[in-house]
C-alpha cells in the first residue's frame, strides 16, 4: 500500500486525479487533489477535491447531491497521479452528463469501441423505437415468450460446443447467449447496474466464508 508521503504533488501542492466508474469503467472526469484533499477522501471515502479555479477544496456532490463514494486509489508508478475507482450517485459533469468527457475529437473508422452498456442501450433502442427487419425488434414484438426461448436454445447450444471441447463454437455460442439475455434483461427493465451489485455482493460473501474457513482452520 502506497502511502501518501510517497506521492510526488507538483509546486502547487496538487496531484491530478482520474476519476473512473467502478462498474462500467468509463473515465468520468479528471480533477486535481492536494494532501487534504486526499486526506479528506480517504476518510470520508467520498470524492474531494481542490478546485484551481475557486482556490478552495471541493467535496463532489455537496451541492448537487451526486456524490462518488470511494472504491479505491491508486498511484501511478511514478507516484504522480492518481486513478479514483468510484460508485456514483448522479451525472460527473455539473453539465449534467454522466462523464466530462463526451465530446469526441477523433474516432478511428477502422476501430470499434465495445461494451455491454453500449450494446444494452443499443438493444433498448430497438425497443422503444422498433426497426424493420430488426431481429431485436422481432424479438420484442414476439414478446416474453420468444425471447426466453431463445435464451434456453442459446443455453443449449453452449453446453453441447463446451461438451464437445469446441473452444471457438463456446466462445461463439456465450456471445449468442449474452446478446439474447440483454435483451430478456431490456424486456425485463433490468440493468446492468443491478447485475453487478448482484455479483459484487456474492463476492463480499465469498470474501468472508474465506476469512471464516482461514480462522476456523488456525484455531
Amino acid at each position: 500500500m502506497v502511502n501518501i508521503d510517497e506521492l510526488k504533488f507538483d509546486e502547487k501542492g496538487l496531484i491530478p486525479a482520474i476519476v473512473v466508474d467502478a462498474k462500467s469503467k468509463k473515465v468520468l472526469t479528471l480533477a486535481y487533489m492536494n494532501r487534504e484533499s486526499l486526506e479528506i477522501s480517504i476518510k470520508e471515502k467520498k470524492t474531494c477535491f481542490w478546485s484551481r479555479s475557486r482556490g478552495k477544496l471541493w467535496r463532489k456532490g455537496e451541492t448537487s447531491g451526486n456524490y462518488q463514494h470511494i472504491v479505491s486509489i491508486v498511484a501511478d508508478c511514478d507516484r504522480d497521479a492518481l486513478t479514483v475507482s468510484v460508485e456514483k450517485d448522479g451525472p460527473a459533469c455539473h453539465k449534467g452528463t454522466d462523464s466530462c468527457f463526451e465530446d469526441a475529437v477523433f474516432i478511428n473508422d477502422e476501430k470499434h469501441e465495445f461494451s455491454l452498456e453500449a450494446l444494452l442501450e443499443l438493444i433498448r433502442g430497438r425497443k422503444d423505437c422498433p426497426k424493420e427487419g430488426s431481429y431485436t425488434t422481432y424479438l420484442f414484438e414476439k414478446g416474453r415468450d420468444k425471447i426466453l426461448k431463445k435464451v434456453g436454445e442459446e443455453s443449449t447450444e453452449v453446453i453441447i460446443a463446451a461438451k464437445d471441447s469446441d473452444r471457438g463454437e463456446t466462445v461463439y455460442e456465450i456471445a449468442d447467449l449474452t446478446y439474447h439475455v440483454l435483451v430478456l434483461m431490456c424486456e425485463m427493465g433490468i440493468s446492468l447496474e443491478e447485475i453487478y451489485d448482484e455479483l459484487a455482493s456474492r463476492h463480499v460473501i465469498d470474501h468472508k466464508v474465506k476469512q471464516e474457513k482461514m480462522t476456523a482452520a488456525k484455531s
